[in-house]
Formats: C-alpha cells, structure tokens, sequence
C-alpha cells in the first residue's frame, strides 16, 4: 500500500508539515517521489512513522529518534518490545497515581483513613519510575543494584514533612547554582554552598554519603549528555561548573 504525504499524515494523525520536516532532518525519507513531484510512502516508511511517534510519545527527542532508526543494527521488533515496556511504565505511573486521588477522595468523604505518607507514594513512585527510566541503567552499572534499590526505598519511606522539604531543597540547589554561576568561580563561597545543598539533597535518597561517590555523580553530569542536558537547560556550561564546585568540595578537584 502506498499514500501521497497528504494521506499518510491524515492516518497517521500528524501534519503534513511534520512530514516534511521529518524528510527534511532525515528521520523519515519518502519511498519516492512520482512524476508529479509528491512523495510517496510505502508500507516500510509507514512503519518508520508509527516508531517515531511511539519514541515521541514517550518524550525523545527528534536527534535521538533520527540515531535510533538511522542506525543499520535498528531492528524494529525490539523497539516496540521497548515501546510496549516503556508504556506498561507510564500506565503504572498514572494508575499509581489514580490509587491516591482514588483514596484521597474517599478519606475526604470520611468513607477511609489515609496517613500523610500515603498522600505523596504517588508522587514519589512517579519520580522514582521517571528517574529510573532516564538514568537506571547507568545508575545501575555505576553503583550497583543494591546501592540503587535501598536508594529508592529511602526515598519512598520519606514522611510528608521529609517530602516537602525535599521540593524547597530541590529548588533551592538550582537557585544557589545559578547565583554561583554567575560569579564564574566553583571554588568560591557560593559555589561551595550549592554544593554543599547537593549533598543534602542526595541525602534524602542515598542509602550512604561518600565524597567519591558525590565526586563520581558530578563526573556523570558532564558526561551523560540527559545529565547536562538538564543541568545546561538555562546557562550552557552549568553542569561543568557544577562538577568542578563538587569536586572542590570533596577534595577531588586535580
């Protein structure tokens, strides 16, 4: 079966702009294109769409998806068993979640009793699952199963006020890494600080604090490109300037 670009993207749910824009960066090329100058797409290119809208539901990003099914060992079989586990994921996410407003509900109503620790398992489990979908596997390979596993039962097992708590340090690492940032200085005062904030984060969810292992995660920052990723969204260079403040502040800096 073939279709113009104007019917594939009318089944397929999309734009026919997006379908251009995908020929255009290289991640979905039409079969050909006919006499008439319309690209054309068979069953194989069809089937290279549904894939790319399965990776963009589940949030990558348009260079890694091109990596993905550019590569000559991309076998699509395993990537919609990949797809299928990622979904199953963000199906017990959202009926984790449901579970708690479900209870919430019926603790307002008088109908049960709910502890504050209940109230937030939603939330934390959401962190843990979208933590680990990110960064598990080189979480893992790193620290080991173990290390990982009593990492996320600490951080399941936090109270209501340990929660909060959690939420005002998270955002207060980020705002001091900012202002440290600025003075372009990683062994200065503020720099010091905020790494020093980092650590206290960590603790909410470490099993065990090590100036190594802090010293390793910083290292990790700089070279997995999601940890920079996120760590340069606002200031290009702040995952650098964060692993050099860490390392000051561990004694592993030289």
């Amino acid at each position: 079966m073939e279709y113009t670009i104007k019917k594939l993207a009318q089944i397929a749910g999309v734009s026919t702009r997006t379908l251009r824009y995908y020929d255009e960066i290289g991640i979905l090329k039409p079969a050909r294109i006919n006499s008439s100058g319309y690209r054309i797409y068979g069953q194989k290119e069809t089937d290279r769409l549904q894939n790319i809208l399965f990776y963009r539901e589940l949030g990558v990003e348009l260079d890694k998806i091109g990596e993905f099914v550019n590569d000559p060992a991309y076998d699509c079989i395993s990537a919609l068993q990949n797809h299928r586990g990622k979904l199953l994921e963000k199906k017990n996410q959202l009926e984790q979640l449901i579970k708690t407003i479900d209870k919430t509900i019926a603790a307002n109503e008088g109908r049960t009793e709910m502890t504050d620790k209940e109230k937030f398992e939603g939330f934390k489990q959401n962190i843990l699952n979208e933590n680990d979908r990110k960064y598990g596997e080189e979480i893992r390979e790193k620290y080991g199963e173990e290390f990982v596993n009593k990492s996320y039962d600490k951080f399941k097992g936090m109270s209501e006020e340990q929660y909060k708590e959690f939420e005002e340090l998270t955002a207060l690492v980020r705002e001091t890494l900012n202002l440290a940032f600025e003075t372009g200085d990683p062994a200065g005062e503020l720099a010091q600080k905020a790494a020093d904030l980092h650590r206290q984060w960590l603790s909410f969810s470490w099993p065990r604090y090590s100036g190594e292992a802090h010293a390793g995660l910083a290292q990790m920052y700089v070279d997995d490109e999601r940890f920079r990723a996120y760590y340069d969204r606002e200031q290009p260079g702040m995952a650098e300037f964060l692993r050099d403040a860490i390392l000051v502040y561990t004694g592993k800096k030289g």
